[in-house]
């Protein structure tokens, strides 16, 4: 049955098809192919588009993104130390998680309080640079939902999208501030996760200089970079990270 519904998978994976249009191409019979399609769309590896076709189902994509995260913190872990070790501060990765943002992996230096942010620690994400970031470069719907009892504003996310990080308070640690910078998926199409340090302000000012923001920048860029590889595919280093690098 496995193998059945591998050929079905297959048959969809190309185009959209028809309960026909999968026994034609399939060689299975009528109800075999009926009762395994219904089971598959149960089960969310299958869907209908407006025409009532099978089309692969949003499991499949969830399956896919969970992967790519998991290698997004493999590669985040060691690239995220050299950029402890330059700036001599706090660097961490985060990601959104609906209205949550959530830490995924960490370079504490251990002597500032920002070590009580361990990994998986998370906050609603309606306040502080990281959640900027994070629903900055959104589509309209999902800024608008974002913003509902945000303490920022759309004008705020502008400014972001303009310079490409945010700088404000650590909602995680009173007294401490941080700098966040996106990363990118492939090419540039969303922001997978917020690469960030945090300290003292006289640490991280509120007009950062370009060597720490330069250092950010260069950070998130071998993860989006890394992944890109781990993929099979390469960066040419004209992404959205280089107008300001």
């Amino acid at each position: 049955m496995l193998d059945k519904a591998s050929m079905l998978l297959s048959v969809v994976e190309r185009d959209p098809a028809t309960l026909a249009e999968l026994v034609a191409c399939t060689g299975l019979s009528r109800p075999t192919v009926y009762r395994l399609a219904l089971a598959l769309e149960r089960l969310e590896l299958f869907a209908r588009d407006v025409r009532g076709k099978f089309v692969l189902g949003p499991r499949l994509a969830t399956l896919s993104v969970e992967t790519h995260r998991d290698r997004m913190v493999r590669i985040a872990g060691p690239v995220l130390t050299e950029l402890s070790d330059s700036t001599g501060l706090d660097a961490r990765l985060f990601r959104r998680r609906g209205d949550i943002q959530v830490c995924v992996a960490v370079a504490d230096r251990g002597d500032t309080r920002d070590h009580l942010i361990p990994v998986g620690t998370a906050r609603p994400a309606k306040a502080g640079p990281i959640a900027q970031v994070l629903l900055a470069w959104e589509d309209p719907d999902e800024l608008y939902e974002g913003l509902r009892g945000a303490r920022f504003s759309a004008v705020h996310l502008a400014r972001v999208r303009s310079r490409g990080w945010a700088h404000g308070p650590n909602v995680f640690v009173p007294s401490a501030v941080s700098l966040a910078v996106p990363v990118w998926s492939g090419e540039g199409g969303q922001v997978l996760a917020a690469v960030v340090v945090s300290g003292r302000p006289s640490q991280v000012p509120s007009r950062p200089g370009r060597l720490l923001t330069g250092a950010l920048v260069d950070t998130a860029a071998r993860i989006s970079d890394g992944l890109l590889r781990s993929a099979g595919r390469a960066g040419d280093g004209t992404g959205p990270y280089a107008p300001f690098a």
